[in-house]
């Protein structure tokens, strides 16, 4: 039994030795070896030798070791040659999920303001004024044919306001809000997907007098208006959508303590330019109304719609102007409707740092009687709001 067990171990051990001698994984290939760097020539004689990022329109923009990321127009560029994969995308291609499947890839090559690129099987050549866009061909997967994680690539903007006085009155007051949104893809130039957006602004106040030795105590002044909501959108064509949304408020001087609403419906975006935007939305929703110190039966219960319209308009020297308008009509009770009109001019201060000016009108048609002594319940309510906001790319 022994010597049968050394004979196994002596041949494992030979077995192992022989197989020692060739060298792992002699049958695979040889490595690839990287694509040489590419190359960009500029009109008066200069290159640089890097690695072409993306271009955009007139803009080209180009990665060098020495230079780092640079963007130029592409009237300035006089050749520029890559060997890597990369895709052209022209101005006047109506793109759709179908066809981006299908859309050519490979090296390009710039010369006499014209791009070519060489396919595996066919050679395409464009004047530049006609390409929209040209990214490497990963790039161009990630954007336009996969989904993503749902916590990355959130564009949008955060702002803050604050006043504090101590005078005869001692003043407090915050201002604050969010806008975020995610695009897929995050490109304009190709067709949306879905758009998820999240929705935050708040203002508190709340003002103390001061009293003299002996008087009735005076009573705090406090105003609390806060508002969330969140919408996907899922696009059936590059410009009509299905939603789906949700959102919650809440009005101190309208006595509304919790307003709720869940809802879906379809939008259109009308208007669709690099400036100006504006987007129709109809919703079919159920709303409930909780209100404050008023009888348990003033609370409602409605079923409703949110009619909108959503206008963004950019501006010279890159101000942005946003507009929202909803009338929100209920159809159980057509007493209890509502509207809000919200307006937001926007100034860049420094990089990403932008001052503010903003205006909220809420109009509530139904706010209850509310019970001595709590202050009467008003219809309407406006704020004039500014602040710094801090952009998010």
């Amino acid at each position: 039994m022994r010597f049968f067990r050394a004979c196994f171990c002596f041949v494992l051990f030979f077995a192992s030795t022989i197989l020692s001698c060739f060298p792992a994984n002699a049958s695979d290939p040889a490595p690839a070896k990287p694509p040489a760097p590419d190359v960009l020539i500029f009109t008066n004689g200069d290159q640089l030798t890097g690695q072409l990022k993306y271009s955009t329109g007139d803009t080209v923009t180009f990665h060098s070791d020495m230079a780092g990321d640079i963007s130029v127009s592409w009237s300035k560029v006089k050749e520029l040659r890559s060997q890597r994969q990369f895709v052209v995308l022209g101005k006047d291609t109506e793109w759709n999920r179908r066809s981006l499947k299908k859309v050519p890839a490979g090296s390009i090559q710039v010369k006499d303001s014209k791009i070519q690129l060489n396919g595996p099987k066919d050679v395409q050549v464009m004047p530049i004024k006609s390409t929209a866009e040209v990214l490497d061909r990963d790039t161009f997967n990630r954007e336009a044919l996969q989904e993503g994680s749902f916590f990355r690539r959130w564009t949008g903007a955060l702002n803050l306001g604050m006043t504090l006085i101590q005078a005869t009155q001692n003043n407090y007051t915050y201002t604050g809000g969010a806008s975020l949104v995610r695009n897929t893809p995050t490109v304009a130039y190709l067709p949306p997907r879905n758009r998820t957006t999240v929705n935050f602004s708040g203002s508190y106040s709340r003002i103390t007098q001061r009293e003299a030795e002996g008087a009735p105590a005076q009573p705090d002044l406090k105003t609390s208006i806060y508002h969330v909501d969140t919408e996907r959108d899922e696009y059936v064509s590059p410009r009509v959508y299905l939603l789906a949304g949700t959102a919650f408020d809440h009005n101190f001087s309208q006595g509304l303590d919790l307003q709720q609403i869940y809802g879906g419906g379809v939008g259109w975006t009308v208007i669709k330019r690099t400036k100006q935007t504006l987007d129709l939305k109809a919703t079919l929703q159920y709303e409930k109304q909780d209100f404050l110190l008023t009888v348990p039966e003033e609370n409602t219960n409605l079923v409703g719609s949110t009619f909108s319209a959503n206008y963004v308009r950019k501006l010279p020297f890159n101000s942005v102007f946003t507009q929202q308008v909803q009338y929100l009509p209920a159809y159980n009770r057509l007493e209890a409707y509502s509207l809000n009109e919200t307006n937001s001019l926007s100034f860049p201060v420094y990089k990403r740092f932008q001052f503010q000016v903003g205006t909220l009108d809420s109009y509530l048609n139904n706010p209850p009687m509310a019970i001595f002594p709590a202050p009467d319940n008003r219809r309407n309510s406006f704020q004039f709001t500014t602040g710094i906001s801090y952009t998010l790319r």
